[in-house]
């Protein structure tokens, strides 16, 4: 017989205070809301075939479901794959130093609320996400509510928003069912990265760099950046080279497709980088803390390796790096894209 590790997350009330800080998103009308569910799923369906073409990379249609789902039921899905992807940490820190019934039943909560506290921020500001830990194959979600708010914001013509907005996501559907070895690549970092958990130790030296920032006047970098040995930096170094071909290559995919499909494709995009500059001082400080600025820069920087190495050497080269792991550029190469190309091509 064997016993489940104990839960030091509580994920119930994670997804509970998530769902109520996350709140309902703009008021749509029944019939406005159920033309933008369809639509959104028929802009799914109408990029696969537009993403492979463009791409050369091939998947199966309908290897993984499209949901098009609600703030609550992004915050549910978030809650489940991370669950899954922290496991390997929590099993570490557990075998480490096991927790009391007391202790585990306060910091259980405790935590819930912090990733609670987090759901609920993001889940207000995602669009959508491929979620690739969804047995057996991932899922695609689409986030409607927060689709029809930015379209409104930035005066976007709603049909052709939301076919952009899948184009994005679709390419990272393809980017892990056509490279399978993408989610256990992602997997095993996590792995690694909860082989070297020490809390007491990473609480320590954490909370030194965060009153260092404070005292002299900095902004110290993300709370992740604060609360990392430089072993877990170097890890997090290649989770970010990967991390930022894949949101790099979306963006260029979801662009050089647009002309062809989106008329409006241009304006949307110039508007939209402005959007994702964040909104107010609160905004900015909330996602330099959480590490969202660094989000931001895999984008853009992300998307210049994949422009400069395909203007280079063409779409069907570039695609070597797909073949494997040892392929993937480093944080380093991101910004290098000549030195990938000379140790890869």
């Amino acid at each position: 017989m064997t016993t489940s590790p104990p839960q030091i997350i509580d994920w119930d009330l994670a997804v509970r205070l998530g769902t109520r800080l996350a709140g309902d998103g703009p008021t749509v009308g029944r019939d406005e809301a159920a033309a933008a569910v369809a639509e959104l799923r028929a802009g799914a369906h109408r990029s696969t075939p537009l993403v492979a073409e463009f791409t050369g990379l091939h998947a199966d249609a309908d290897t993984a479901p499209v949901l098009v789902v609600d703030r609550g039921g992004w915050v549910q899905a978030n809650a489940d794959a991370f669950s899954t992807v922290l496991a390997p940490m929590v099993a570490k820190l557990v075998e480490k130093k096991p927790p009391s019934g007391l202790s585990l039943a306060v910091g259980s909560r405790i935590t819930g609320a912090e990733v609670g506290g987090l759901l609920g921020f993001l889940a207000g500001k995602v669009l959508g996400q491929f979620d690739p830990f969804h047995d057996p194959s991932g899922r695609l979600l689409l986030v409607a509510p927060n689709i029809v708010q930015v379209e409104r914001e930035i005066g976007a013509d709603p049909t052709d928003f939301r076919l952009w907005v899948c184009l994005h996501e679709e390419t990272h559907r393809v980017q892990f069912t056509a490279v399978p070895w993408m989610r256990d690549h992602i997997f095993s970092l996590v792995e690694q990265l909860s082989a070297t958990m020490d809390s007491a130790s990473l609480l320590e030296d954490g909370l030194a760099r965060v009153k260092a920032a404070v005292g002299s006047g900095t902004s110290g970098g993300s709370l992740v950046e604060m609360f990392s040995t430089p072993e877990q930096r170097e890890l997090m170094d290649q989770a970010t080279g990967v991390m930022s071909l894949l949101e790099g290559h979306a963006d260029v995919v979801m662009d050089g497709v647009g002309p062809e499909v989106i008329g409006s494709v241009e304006e949307i995009r110039a508007k939209f980088n402005e959007r994702r500059k964040g909104v107010g001082t609160l905004d900015r400080l909330v996602r330099r803390l959480l590490g969202l600025d660094v989000k931001m820069a895999q984008y853009r920087d992300g998307a210049a390796f994949v422009r400069a190495v395909v203007d280079k050497v063409g779409m069907s080269e570039f695609n070597a790096v797909f073949a494997g792991p040892e392929n993937l550029p480093s944080k380093a190469e991101i910004h290098d894209p000549q030195a990938w190309v000379a140790r890869v091509l």
